[in-house]
């Protein structure tokens, strides 16, 4: 199958470990279904990667109803990591992904270190993904419902689970719901991670003070959009500047501008989230502009700008 990516003058590959992009825009877990839901909206074979909902072991029903509110500049969810569990997305879902010409990253999760391996055997002999992104955190139920995106020893052992039983590219997600991201991200960093993406979302919570009761179901949830970029920017940019792998940014990015503030902090890609929401075609839009963005700047690799945040007067 010949690309239906247009011709263009720039440089945008960009390695994420030993995976190449075609360009840096990827979509976020969780906003984006299994792709096949967005087909209509935007030209797939364009994004550098798609990164699906998170995948667990058996198939999750996720949280009662209401589980999104909308908030001041973001959006609180807690869906409760729904999704159709291993088997049926390998059997349902990746027949229509196999014919995308863009990477494909499958998010997995469990609730013991024993399932993220199982998960990750499971999917790595499967045509079509070409890399894990470990969702850590979930609740850890043997150690009494500590996230393993909260402690440094717990996400190294679940990175070290995974890698043993996958040759794919091992991406961890973190989690800024912690004291110190950078000690998190060196712990999966020395434990073998390909790369970090970041961040998750922050807890929150939202109340309707004419009943008095929370506006989730779950009373917290999960804070996104533009309300958390500042936050999502720092923690990038601070591990950026101490780690040696690859960063994703992820964060409140709905425009190219929000992009190229990722890339110019250190991050390798960026994953597009809750802007797919309200604006479905924002990933294209996003990657036209970068691509506006380098031509004004003079440069014709997206790698000339990476890192490239200037410090000092």
């Amino acid at each position: 199958m010949e690309p239906l990516i247009p011709p263009t003058d720039l440089d945008l590959q960009v390695a994420i470990g030993p995976l190449r992009l075609a360009n840096p825009v990827m979509t976020a877990s969780g906003t984006f279904g299994y792709g096949a839901e967005f087909a209509n909206l935007v030209d797939l074979n364009r994004l550098g990667a798609m990164v699906v909902k998170g995948i667990s072991l058996e198939p999750r029903p996720g949280n009662p109803p209401p589980r999104i509110v909308e908030t001041s500049c973001g959006m609180l969810n807690a869906i409760g990591l729904e999704n159709v569990g291993v088997k049926r997305f390998i059997n349902q879902k990746m027949p229509f992904l196999r014919t995308c010409l863009s990477r494909v990253i499958v998010n997995i999760l469990g609730d013991s270190i024993e399932e993220y391996a199982f998960l990750a055997h499971e999917l790595s002999g499967v045509a079509g993904i070409d890399a894990l992104e470990i969702n850590i955190s979930c609740p850890n139920v043997k150690k009494g419902g500590v996230a393993f995106g909260t402690v440094p020893e717990m996400a190294a052992a679940v990175t070290q689970a995974v890698k043993r039983e996958t040759d794919l590219p091992v991406i961890v997600k973190l989690s800024p719901n912690v004291t110190d991201i950078v000690a998190m991200a060196q712990a999966v960093e020395q434990s073998g991670a390909d790369a970090v993406s970041l961040i998750n979302t922050l807890i929150g919570m939202a109340i309707d003070a004419r009943t008095r009761r929370p506006r989730l179901a779950n009373i917290i949830g999960g804070l996104s959009g533009p309300a958390i970029k500042p936050i999502a920017l720092r923690m990038v940019w601070q591990v950026a500047s101490t780690v040696s792998i690859p960063v994703i940014g992820i964060g409140g990015i709905g425009t190219a501008e929000d992009a190229i503030e990722f890339l110019l902090a250190g991050a390798t890609a960026v994953q597009i989230g809750t802007a797919n929401f309200y604006n479905p075609g924002a990933t294209e839009q996003i990657l036209t502009g970068i691509e506006h963005y380098l031509r004004q700047q003079g440069e014709t690799s997206i790698r000339a700008i990476i890192g490239s945040l200037r410090l000092g007067v």
